[in-house]
């Protein structure tokens, strides 16, 4: 089979999280792939309050990856937070991760998020280049941010702001004083 899997992209099926029989799919993905580990608290806290930011990914029935997310509150602002996401070996770097991620930042978008965040390892060449061609900054960098020493950048992605026309009064369409006064005969 080699280092690749081969597939078509219409083989690849993407769908939400849909209940606990998804649970063991995502957990086992992300305790293999990710340095973190987790409790089956933190995975129950993510996509049992935000089950439509948490999308796995398919090849021939089985799960290839996940993306697992939430967003709220923060500050004076709405934001999305990315937590987990894995992709297998095998199916690294043919854009599934990038289709993920797009899945649940269109819903944050679409829910009112002015801005994505995330951690990732700074040794973590793969995932600060994916990010990177999605429009994420580095924001800081977290020194022992992870529990086996290593240091992480927080990643932001900010949405533009829609620009709201204002109305115009007739008083403010007329200067109260001329910026560059008009030569006098």
């Amino acid at each position: 089979m080699g280092d690749k899997e081969e597939f078509d992209e219409g083989e690849i099926e993407y769908t939400s999280y849909a209940g606990e029989h998804h649970l063991p799919l995502i957990m086992s993905l992300v305790d293999q792939e990710l340095s973190e580990p987790y409790s089956i608290f933190t995975y129950r806290y993510f996509v049992y309050l935000w089950p439509q930011l948490c999308f796995l990914a398919f090849h021939k029935g089985k799960c290839i990856g996940t993306v697992v997310c939430k967003m709220g509150e923060h500050r004076q602002s709405y934001r999305g937070y990315i937590a987990m996401l894995v992709v297998i070996k095998p199916y690294r770097g043919r854009g599934l991760a990038t289709e993920l991620v797009t899945r649940s930042i269109k819903v944050m978008m679409e829910s009112g998020c002015e801005e994505v965040t995330l951690e990732a390892e700074v040794s973590n060449k793969g995932a600060l280049a994916l990010y990177g061609r999605l429009g994420f900054i580095k924001a800081k960098r977290l020194h022992h941010y992870y529990l086996n020493g290593m240091d992480a950048f927080r990643l932001k992605l900010l949405f533009p702001r829609p620009h709201v026309p204002q109305m115009v009064s007739e008083e403010q369409t007329e200067p109260e004083h001329e910026i560059f006064p008009r030569p006098r005969d």
